[in-house]
C-alpha cells in the first residue's frame, strides 16, 4: 500500500493547529469557494450545525486563522482538510477562502480519507467502522494488516467491525452516545427483541460493562431452556416457591420456616 507520507500529516497538523509559518511557501492563495468541491470519500457524513454556527461568527469577527487545504481537479478543486471551515463561509456568504493547494493525486484521496481520520479519531465509532470496512473491501487488508496501518490494536478493529454486524437502530445509538462500543461489542449475537430489551436496561439502570454482559449471558441461558423446564419453574411459583431457573439447574430458595415447610409438603407430595 501507498502511504501519503508523514510530509502531509504533518502539514495538516500544522493547518488544524495554526502555524502558518510552517507551511510551504508555495500553494497558498485565495481560491472560489464555489469552485471547491467536497471530498467524494469523506467518511464523515454528520456535522454539528451549531459548532459551525459558532465558528462562522468567530471567522466573520477575527478571520480565517487556518487556511483549508484541497488539490486540483481541472477548473475546480476538491477538498481534502477544513470542511467545517468551509461551511462556515459559506453560511457568511464570502466567495473566497485562503487555501493550500497540494499535489496529491485524486486516487489517493480515498485511502487518505480514511486513514488519516481514523488516526485523528475525528469520527464516531460507527463511521470509524464503516471506514475499516471500507479499506479491507478495497484492498483486502487482514485486521491485522489494518491495525498497523491505523496504529491501533487488533482487538480495536475487530471489534469495531462487529459494530457493524448490529441493526442500524442499534448503530444510532452508538452514533448518539447511548450505548458505548463496550456496551455493543457483547450484544451481537442477539436478536431484535433481545437487542431492545438489553439498551432499555442500560439506559433505565445505567448498567456498565459488566453488568450488561451478565445480563446478555441471562438472556442467551434462557434461549436452551426446555420449555418442561420452564412450566414447572411456573407452578412451584404458583406455590409460592421462589425458583431460578438456567440452562441446566432449577435453584430453589426460602427465606423463613414458613418457605421450608411449603418445600417439605412438596417433597412429601412428590414422594
Amino acid at each position: 500500500m501507498k502511504r501519503l507520507g508523514k510530509g502531509l500529516g504533518a502539514i495538516l497538523e500544522d493547518v488544524e493547529a495554526g502555524y502558518l509559518k510552517d507551511l510551504p511557501d508555495e500553494g497558498l492563495k485565495e481560491i472560489e469557494v464555489e469552485k471547491i468541491k467536497p471530498n467524494p470519500f469523506q467518511p464523515r457524513k454528520e456535522f454539528d450545525e451549531k459548532s459551525i454556527e459558532e465558528l462562522a461568527l468567530s471567522i466573520d469577527r477575527y478571520g480565517l486563522l487556518q487556511p483549508i487545504v484541497v488539490i486540483k481537479n481541472e477548473d475546480n478543486y476538491i477538498l481534502i482538510a477544513g470542511e467545517r471551515r468551509l461551511r462556515a463561509f459559506k453560511k457568511l456568504g464570502k466567495t473566497e477562502i485562503k487555501a493550500l493547494i497540494l499535489d496529491l493525486d485524486i486516487n489517493e484521496l480515498r485511502e487518505y480519507a480514511l486513514i488519516e481520520n481514523i488516526q485523528r479519531e475525528d469520527l464516531n465509532p460507527v463511521e470509524i467502522a464503516k471506514s475499516l470496512q471500507n479499506l479491507m473491501s478495497e484492498h483486502g487488508y487482514t485486521h491485522e494488516e489494518l491495525a498497523k496501518i491505523v496504529s491501533k490494536s487488533r482487538s480495536y478493529v475487530t471489534n469495531l467491525l462487529r459494530l457493524l454486524s448490529l441493526p442500524e437502530f442499534v448503530q444510532e445509538k452508538i452514533k448518539n452516545n447511548e450505548i458505548s462500543v463496550g456496551h455493543a461489542k457483547i450484544m451481537s449475537n442477539l436478536n431484535k427483541e433481545e437487542l431492545e430489551e438489553v439498551i432499555n436496561e442500560i439506559n433505565n439502570k445505567k448498567l456498565n460493562v459488566r453488568e450488561t454482559e451478565k445480563l446478555v449471558n441471562k438472556i442467551k441461558n434462557k434461549e436452551t431452556i426446555l420449555p418442561e423446564v420452564t412450566k414447572l419453574a411456573d407452578n412451584l411459583k404458583k406455590l409460592g416457591i421462589k425458583v431460578e431457573i438456567g440452562n441446566k439447574f432449577i435453584k430453589i430458595m426460602w427465606k423463613n420456616e414458613k418457605d421450608i415447610e411449603k418445600l417439605k409438603k412438596l417433597i412429601e407430595i412428590i414422594s
